[in-house]
């Protein structure tokens, strides 16, 4: 029987980790005799602190608390040897653009895309002119895990910067995707991704329409809108009956084939509705961080904002929950037709 391989030899020098519950004194144990150098797996090499407290500086950072505020505000919580003076924050920031460069590079050719949400997110950084549109793709894969694609800077989400998104490093074609009625988007769809099929926000359609009501009116059309529609022409012509009453040039606008794109939701399976119906996907990530609001003004780069953005949605993005039925995803992927949320098959042998 062979002999354990290395033994002890002591401690390393003492060193400060920071936790979420306050900063403590470690020694790391040496160990000799191994050819490879001895890695701890509870205590890596040089870290100071855990990954917990990593993924707390992005959030606060992002929420508004500037880098010359760490040490005041986070010093009580996490003692005074915290590693937080403004350079180890500065290359914190550093860190997180080298790594969403890397991220935002990588091929996605061997995801079985599913469903994909997409939208523009608008960000003013505090030196440059023009607003900055983050174009924003989610996707729901074959196991009904979500998983965040695409991050990319545009301007003001014209069709040439999407088709540069939806292109690039072999983004699979979707069964269907969600988006707003910008013409940006479903430009470049229709000329990258013909096949896929459309379905309209109905968040966004509901409050362009809210928009144009005095607000008196507004609240008595709001919950039949909210409702879930029916498919059905008895149903569709009341709603655009007080779509009509509401806003007068909105049958013109509201006609066939838009109507037609609001409700494709109905061919996929019941389970999925709530989620294809509208870009929530996206909106409810971004909303918890308020990237709509002044938090991103701090920023004198778009790219540095973006980066942080980055690093933010991917903490979110562990929690992420999977679609209803993720079992069905696989059926959707192969091609199985819906009808009314059902297997067109199924209905057809309920029918005989």
């Amino acid at each position: 029987m062979d002999a354990p391989r290395g033994h002890r030899n002591g401690y390393g020098k003492l060193r400060k980790l920071s936790l979420t519950s306050g900063t403590i004194e470690v020694k790391r144990p040496r160990v000799r005799g191994l050819e490879e150098r001895f890695e701890s797996a509870i205590l890596p090499l040089f870290a100071r602190r855990t990954q917990e407290v990593g993924q707390l500086l992005p959030e606060l950072y992002l929420h508004g608390l500037s880098q010359g505020d760490f040490e005041l505000a986070l010093r009580g919580l996490l003692g005074a040897g915290a590693p937080l003076s403004l350079s180890s924050i500065a290359r914190l920031r550093d860190k997180w653009i080298v790594e969403y460069n890397a991220w935002s590079t990588r091929r996605l050719d061997d995801r079985e895309l599913v469903y994909a949400w997409a939208d523009g997110i608008y960000i003013k950084a505090g030196l440059e002119k023009e607003k900055a549109a983050l174009l924003v793709v989610i996707g729901a894969m074959s196991d009904g895990r979500k998983e965040i694609l695409a991050i990319v800077p545009g301007y003001r989400e014209s069709t040439a910067s999407w088709t540069d998104v939806l292109r690039d490093r072999g983004l699979a074609v979707p069964v269907l995707l969600a988006a707003d009625g910008h013409l940006g988007i479903w430009t470049a769809v229709a000329e990258i991704w013909p096949h896929t099929a459309e379905q309209r926000c109905w968040n966004h359609r509901i409050l362009n329409v809210l928009n144009k009501l005095p607000k008196s009116a507004g609240t008595a059309h709001a919950d039949p809108l909210r409702a879930h529609p029916s498919r059905s022409e008895e149903t569709s012509r009341s709603i655009r009956q007080t779509l009509s009453r509401a806003v007068p040039r909105t049958p013109r606008r509201c006609s066939s084939a838009i109507w037609d794109r609001m409700v494709t939701f109905y061919d996929y399976p019941e389970a999925h509705w709530q989620h294809l119906r509208t870009t929530n996907v996206i909106e409810s990530p971004f909303a918890s961080v308020r990237l709509r609001t002044d938090a991103a003004k701090r920023y004198k780069k778009v790219a540095n904002a973006t980066a942080l953005i980055w690093r933010v949605l991917m903490v979110t993005e562990k929690r992420f929950r999977k679609l209803n039925a993720p079992h069905l995803m696989t059926d959707v992927y192969a091609g199985e037709r819906y009808e009314d949320g059902a297997p067109i098959e199924q209905r057809k042998k309920i029918a005989a």
